[in-house]
Order: structure tokens, then C-alpha cells, then sequence
């Protein structure tokens, strides 16, 4: 199953069926031990969640692009994660049967702009995650029955071609069955909500010194069985 763009923006191309678009992307923050403590942040006690507009979402062969607004300092971080497509309407999904409402998976790269996600916004984290193209997807989407166990899979983040982030999702606090049974609580969400699982440690904000995106650089989010996923970086 492959991302198109469509005039609603990104979607999943389904054989014998319209295209699922992306109707919203939930983040889950601080969700590795290891990136809580890095970003000086406490274990959280239940899943953190933000969201992030749906419109944020980019093709893998599009670039991320740096707005204007976040160019008068050096801010933009990447975080590689394994997404999660729903792929039915859902509600109060019991525990044991929340992997039956996943459509598949596939790399994402949480990208955020750290002083709108911090210092910008009063401490909301949706205005510096949710510029455009800043969730690229791809390179395609695995269905679900090709991964059988969601928990196994080995992350790795590369910044031209240096390796930033190496986990296994096996390192979650909440793994993807308590993230979804727990989201849809009281809530419900529609085919085409993407979960982005969070990121483990090693993001640019939390190194010495920092290392944030820059014009030109190439981003690379590869996930074992789910592929890689690469993006170029480039100032509006």
C-alpha cells in the first residue's frame, strides 16, 4: 500500500478501494525511558498524547521543508518512530483485540520545531510539530498481517548518514496495544488516524551541541521489515 497526494492531502492507496486519507495524526511524547530522560522530562504514568496536523504529513518523496517562521534560530529536530494506520472506526478497543482495527505500519519522522513545541505555543506541543511536511511517511505502508508482532522491530535513525537513533520497539513503556485500546477510550477515532509511537533517545535537540536540521540535509528512518524512509531537508 503505497502514500499519494490527493487535493484533501496525503492517502493511502488501497487495492479495490478509495484511498484512506489521512484524517489525524496522534503523537505519543516520552514513550522510551531513555528519550524522557534526555529531554528531562519523568516517565509518564499513562500515554502522553498530542496531536499534529493531519496536513503535516509528506510523501516520502517529498522534502521537508523549513518554514520561515522556524528560521530565525536552529530549531528543527527529527525523531524517527514506528507510525500505526487505523483502519477501521473505532471506540473503546478492548486490549485484546486492539491489533484487529490496525491497517499497517510503516516509518514516520515526528519532526518538530523545538522552540514553538517549548517556548512558542505556552507549552502545547501542536504548533511546533504541526507545520507542513512536518510528517513524512513512508516508504510505504506493511500490512498488519505482515507483522506479527509490532514489539520485534529494530529502529534506526540516520543523519547523512550518521547513525542518530538505535532501538528496538520492544523498548516502549506503552506498546501499540495499550496505545490503542487506551486512545480510543471514550474516544473514537476514524480509518486514515495515524499513531506515531514515539521516538527513542538520540534526537538532535538533547545532543552536545545540538544538532538541528539544516538546509540540505538527508534524513533516513528505517524500520526492520517496514523499509526506509528518506527525506531531504530544505529551507522554504
Amino acid at each position: 500500500m503505497n502514500f499519494i497526494r490527493t487535493e484533501w492531502g496525503v492517502a493511502v492507496e488501497r487495492a479495490g478501494a478509495e484511498p484512506l486519507l489521512i484524517r489525524h495524526i496522534i503523537g505519543v511524547g516520552r514513550n522510551y525511558a531513555e528519550h524522557a530522560q534526555e529531554m528531562g522530562g519523568d516517565r509518564p504514568e499513562r500515554p502522553m498524547l498530542f496531536s499534529k496536523n493531519p496536513l503535516a504529513a509528506a510523501l516520502p518523496t517529498e522534502d521537508i521543508v523549513i518554514p520561515k517562521i522556524c528560521q530565525d534560530r536552529e530549531q528543527v529536530d527529527f525523531e524517527g518512530e514506528l507510525a500505526v494506520i487505523i483502519g477501521e472506526r473505532c471506540r473503546d478497543v478492548p486490549l485484546a483485540s486492539a491489533l484487529d482495527v490496525v491497517l499497517g505500519y510503516c516509518c514516520a519522522n515526528d519532526v518538530s520545531a523545538r522552540w514553538w513545541q517549548k517556548e512558542g505555543s505556552g507549552g502545547q506541543f501542536n504548533r511546533g510539530k504541526g507545520f507542513d511536511t512536518f510528517c513524512p511517511t513512508g516508504p510505504h505502508v506493511t500490512p498488519a498481517s505482515d507483522v506479527p508482532d509490532p514489539q520485534s522491530l529494530e529502529l534506526v535513525t540516520r543523519l547523512n548518514g550518521e547513525e542518530m537513533q538505535r532501538s528496538s520497539t520492544s523498548m516502549m513503556m506503552f506498546p501499540v496495544v495499550t496505545l490503542v485500546a487506551e486512545i480510543t477510550r471514550g474516544t473514537t477515532l476514524l480509518p486514515g488516524t495515524v499513531i506515531l509511537t514515539g521516538t527513542p533517545a538520540g534526537v538532535g535537540f538533547a545532543r552536545k551541541p545540538p544538532r538541528f536540521l539544516k538546509d540540505g540535509d538527508v534524513v533516513e528512518v528505517g524500520i526492520s521489515g517496514l523499509g526506509t524512509l528518506t527525506s531531504r531537508v530544505r529551507e522554504e
